[in-house]
């Protein structure tokens, strides 16, 4: 897959969709990459220039020394886009992309045309949750990640998903698993430390807001206080845990399509 140099470093991406389409930026949530999306893409990449990447510490993108910050996150992106010559395009983040969604929307809005924020919050969670789960995979490396994959099918889906649809779920978890320890942790810090409640009245692009009913990570009460604080952001939820682009499938792509398409 192609490259993009940093500073430090490497970013894995991956373009589909027309050269001359408007561009959409997806990114991924903690513990994934940017296959997350790959139910998306067909559907997306009939109407966009889609660039999906995997956020550093991620996938096949650099491993650098945490603990990383939602501002250096947000900044990898405008370096991607800015090497591959892109001025202006419209983003697409779920849970940790979506708080990298949210810093762009409050410090780079004049780079995007839409926002789309599914499965995120001002703030997530606190700082004893990070701290402990950091702690255990510092401690516990792969085994820790091996560990994490498991648990982290309750959180992510609903029990009748789970049940219904085990191919579509191994293919999600795997990517935890398969995730370095390091750049995982280092991604954790960045999430603990964001926290954009008292910012978002500062984002004045088309925004939408996506949950899923069922998420106990990101509540829909988390996407409710998000919308009163942007000015005109539009919501919606699906009957969906924490990843709703998996778990809804074609309601969420269609929804979102509807939404970027206006």
């Amino acid at each position: 897959m192609p490259t993009v140099q940093l500073a430090d470093g490497a970013l894995n991406y991956r373009i589909d969709g027309p050269a001359g389409a408007p561009v959409l930026v997806l990114s991924n949530s903690l513990g994934t990459d940017l296959r997350m999306w790959d139910t998306q893409i067909p559907a997306f990449a009939g109407h966009f220039r889609v660039l999906r990447y995997d956020t550093r510490g991620h996938g096949h993108s650099l491993v650098s020394q945490g603990p990383y910050n939602v501002e250096q996150l947000g900044r990898d992106v405008l370096a991607l886009a800015d090497a591959l010559d892109i001025r202006k395009f419209s983003f697409c983040g779920l849970s940790m992309g979506g708080l990298i969604g949210q810093w762009l929307g409050v410090n780079a809005g004049e780079r995007l045309h839409k926002l789309v924020l599914c499965n995120t919050a001002a703030k997530i969670g606190n700082d004893e949750i990070w701290n402990t789960r950091i702690d255990t995979v510092q401690k516990g490396g792969t085994q820790a990640m091996r560990d994490l994959r498991d648990a982290s099918i309750a959180r992510w889906f609903t029990p009748e998903f789970a049940a219904t649809q085990p191919g579509k779920v191994e293919l999600i978890v795997g990517m935890l698993a398969q995730t370095a320890p390091e750049g995982y942790a280092a991604n954790c810090a960045a999430v603990r430390d964001a926290d954009f409640r008292e910012r978002l009245g500062a984002v004045a692009v088309p925004t939408l807001i996506v949950c899923g009913t069922q998420d106990a990570v990101t509540t829909p009460e988390h996407g409710r206080f998000m919308q009163e604080c942007i000015q005109g952001a539009e919501r919606v939820e699906f009957h969906a845990a924490h990843l709703s682009n998996v778990e809804a499938g074609e309601a969420f792509t269609q929804a979102v399509l509807a939404f970027l398409k206006k």
